[in-house]
This record gives C-alpha cells, structure tokens and sequence, in this order.
C-alpha cells in the first residue's frame, strides 16, 4: 500500500499518493508539472502551413499516413500537392483501419524504411494519428511497437511530427499518447512519453465537414471525457483546468449544432479548438477510469473509441463524485448547469445525466450490451483495466471489484 505524502511519478508529474479520507481536505495532489504542447497552427485554411513546417524540420521525403476515407475526402491530395510544390517528394501510407493493430504499424514502419523518408506526416483521425507516431517511433528505436507499452520508455529521439486532424476530438495531434491494439490479447495498449508530443500540430476546421455522422459525434463525446476526466485527474493544475473547462463548455455548446448543421462554420471551428484544449488538458493532466475502461472494450470488440467513453463517463463520474463532489461543481457551471447553492453533490449528478442527454441527442447507445459486451466479458475487461495507465491518476482508487461493478452498470 502507498503511504500518505508518498511521490510518485507519471510522466513529468510529480503526485502526492491517495490520503486516507480524513486527510482528504488537505489533499495537494499537483507538486511538480510540466506542461506539453506543439507548435499549434490554428483556423480555415491552415492546412497549407503543413507543407512549410515539414521544410522547416528538414524534409526532404516526407511520409504521409492517412486511411482510404481521409484519402475520399480528398484532403490528403490537396496536403500532397502542397508538399510537392515545396520541392519535397511525399510518400503515401494508407493500409490502415480503425484502432490501429499492431502489425499495421509495423507494415508502416517498414515502408517507412524502404522508403528512405524523414518526417511523418499524419493526416486523419485519432487513430491515423496514432499510427503516424507509432512509425515514428519504430524509426528511431526499433523493435516491435507492444515493446513500448507503458511510460517513457522511448529512449532515442524520433523524427519530426506533423499532425492534421480531420475530427474533433481526440486531441492525439497535441497528446503524448500513443494508443495501438494488441491483437493477440485483444486489448489496447498505451504508450506514453514526451517524445510523442508533435513537434507541429496544424487544426483547419475545413477538414471537419467531411466526418460522417457517427464519427463526429464519437470524437466530440471523446473530447468532453477528455475535458471532464483531466478537470478531476489527481495530475491536475491550474493550467490544465483552464483548458479542460473551457472544452466542456465549448463541446456541450456546440456538438449537437456540428449534427444539425455540418456546415456551420463556427460551430465546426469552435468543436475543433474543443478538441484542441482537450487534448493539451489531458496530455498534461493525464486521464481516469473512463479511458481505462474504454482502451479495454474498444480493443476486445474493435468499437468506436469515443462512443465507448459515451457509454461509461456518466456511471464513472457517479464513482468519482461520490468520493470528490466538489471537483464536478466548475464542471456543472461549465455545461450551463444551474448549481448555486446546491450541494456538491447535486452537481455530481447533474452533470452526469447531461451527459447522458448529450449522448442521446447524438445517438450513443444507452448501454454497453448494445455494442455487443456481454456479461461474461466483464471479469477479463475488469482486470485487464486494471493495468491500465489511465487509472493511475483516477481521483478515485478503484478495486477490480469496483471497475466490474462499474462495467455491470453501463450494461
């Protein structure tokens, strides 16, 4: 068992370990921070600033990592005709599907080297993203990719990174994280290090409208766990609190207008900057039980990320609050929720159920059954979140007993 005021480390955050309760009120949980970011390029049309970045960092033949639908959308090819106009000689990377596996960053890799390239370009969501550092990655040090499983085990320096989103959500453009499924034991691993953080993130809302519907409501809902598990994470400070609300609010203000309207400019402009402070809280803050949960369902059932983090939040918020109500106050007044005077933990419950109302309006399934979990799963997804690097600075320990009690909930 940890002691009381025992540090420990995750990443570049230096923790006071979990105080009994009655020490509680005295609990400092943020002693020592860093605080991570690339270079952020912002706003329409900004996507042309990728290919002078890519000189900048000593292109010469950048790799370009996409999935078939980023490439039907057509942004890809406006990406490339910029790269080639600037006298680089782009190579393209697409053999790539949703939660990417093991051995596709490994195929990814080796094009890399037979392609004798420099910088690696990822332009797509999460997921290609992902992909893009985990090439990177292998680059420089080798191996195979589930080596790396764990924190700050990266021990030389990797090629530049240059980041496009096309989604709103899942902050992988400015994170330090790095999330690949194992398809041996069905799970998803988490790599973690500062060496993944991009060296340039570019965010053009332009490359939000062409995200299907499903998609748009899966990242968004990914960007709001960001910004609530970050806001409670035992690594919080006051630089990440700043962006972690400022995410809730600007999600739950505007995903379901980005539904109604898919081409309403400022809402598209304002979920993309969502997902941009979301994703700099919880790389620097760190995440909890929710995304610990989530990394396990997603790499047993191959489900959509975000939409598992829809499912779970509310019922992981309900564990979290009872134990630390007070941090869901600035939350609720985040989501324009009316809790002057109220208890704490009046606040705890509200905003779980407007999440819940959020995730119906945008149509995530009530329950995890829905998405094809069944009872007899619970047992190997409870341990295996136990293992978790998210759960580490969950507000709240939680027993294996606890997570299958939280898993039997959200059936």
């Amino acid at each position: 068992m940890v002691l009381v005021g025992e540090a420990r480390r995750v990443g570049d955050s230096v923790l006071l370990a979990r105080r009994s309760p009655e020490q509680r009120s005295e609990h400092q949980p943020l002693r020592l921070s860093k605080f991570h970011a690339p270079e952020i390029v912002f706003g329409e049309g900004s996507l042309s600033e990728a290919a002078h970045a890519a000189g900048r960092l000593g292109a010469r033949r950048p790799f370009v990592v996409t999935d078939p639908g980023v490439m039907e959308a057509g942004w890809p090819a406006e990406l490339l005709a910029q790269l080639t106009a600037a006298g680089l000689a782009p190579q393209v990377w697409l053999d790539l599907t949703p939660n990417p596996k093991d051995h596709e960053i490994q195929a990814g890799y080796e094009r890399y080297l037979e392609s004798g390239c420099d910088v690696v370009l990822g332009i797509g969501g999460g997921s290609v993203i992902d992909a893009a550092k985990g090439v990177a990655l292998l680059a420089a040090n080798g191996g195979r990719i589930l080596d790396y499983e764990g924190i700050d085990r990266i021990a030389h320096p990797i090629p530049p990174l240059i980041m496009m989103p096309t989604t709103s959500g899942t902050g992988a453009d400015v994170s330090q994280f790095c999330i690949v499924t194992d398809t041996e034991r069905h799970t998803k691993i988490t790599i973690m290090g500062r060496a993944l953080v991009p060296d340039v993130s570019v965010v053009d809302p332009r490359l939000l409208v062409t995200m299907p519907e499903w998609l748009n409501a899966a990242t968004g809902l990914d960007a709001l766990t960001h910004g609530i598990e970050a806001f409670v994470s035992l690594a919080h400070g006051p630089l990440t609190d700043h962006h972690a609300l400022q995410a809730i609010s600007l999600v739950n203000s505007n995903l379901a207008e980005t539904m109604l309207r898919p081409r309403n400019a400022e809402a598209r402009s304002l979920m993309a900057q969502a997902a941009l402070e979301a994703g700099l809280a919880f790389t620097n803050a760190i995440l909890g039980a929710t995304h610990a949960m989530s990394h396990q369902v997603g790499g047993m059932l191959d489900l959509p990320h975000g939409v598992v983090n829809g499912v779970l939040l509310p019922h992981v918020i309900r564990f979290n609050g009872a134990d630390s109500p007070e941090r869901f106050v600035p939350i609720a007044q985040a989501m324009g929720l009316d809790v002057l005077g109220a208890p704490a933990t009046e606040a705890v419950h509200l905003v779980a159920e407007s999440v819940r109302e959020l995730g119906d309006e945008v149509g995530v399934p009530k329950g995890l059954s829905s998405l094809g979990v069944t009872d007899a799963d619970i047992p190997r997804l409870a341990q295996l979140t136990l293992g978790d690097a998210c759960l580490t600075t969950n507000p709240r320990g939680a027993s294996f007993d606890d997570i299958e009690s939280l898993f039997r909930a959200a059936m």
